[in-house]
């Protein structure tokens, strides 16, 4: 009965992750110089399915059936591999001896979209743990 609440749970802290790196990625969109040397790389969180070591895993294999995960948790905080733009500026301090700069890799139309799908994903889970709670509190007010 609680399994609901501990999958939305999940779901709630790792898309709130997610919306930390987008938010990381948007802040650092100009950074052309960072402490591992060349301008910032953008990150995105990778996400890994919870397995269900509990009772309805040994009940689905039974019935030889997938058994249900138990929810999601980031892996890992990924680096961005595409390379960044390099943009003509001269008079800039971290230009090279052409004039040109490498700016971050960081596109701020996929990072609203990313953001945009987060916050739904958000919801999503927000709206499901509510019902969760409600249907525990019927469940409850049958006993009585």
């Amino acid at each position: 009965m609680f399994n609901a609440l501990n999958i939305s749970a999940a779901g709630l802290t790792a898309q709130r992750l997610r919306m930390d790196v987008i938010s990381q990625n948007i802040a650092n969109i100009n950074t052309t110089r960072t402490p591992e040397g060349g301008p910032y790389r953008g990150k995105h969180a990778v996400f890994q399915e919870i397995p269900d070591q509990g009772f309805s895993r040994v009940f689905q294999n039974t019935l030889n059936r997938p058994a249900l995960g138990a929810g999601v948790r980031v892996s890992e905080i990924a680096a961005d591999e595409t390379p960044g733009v390099r943009v003509y500026e001269p008079g800039h301090p971290d230009a090279d001896t052409d004039g040109y700069v490498s700016m971050p890799n960081v596109n701020i139309i996929e990072e609203m979209v990313n953001m945009i799908s987060a916050s739904r994903s958000y919801e999503a889970n927000v709206t499901a743990l509510n019902s969760s709670k409600s249907m525990i509190a019927k469940t409850m007010e049958i006993g009585r």
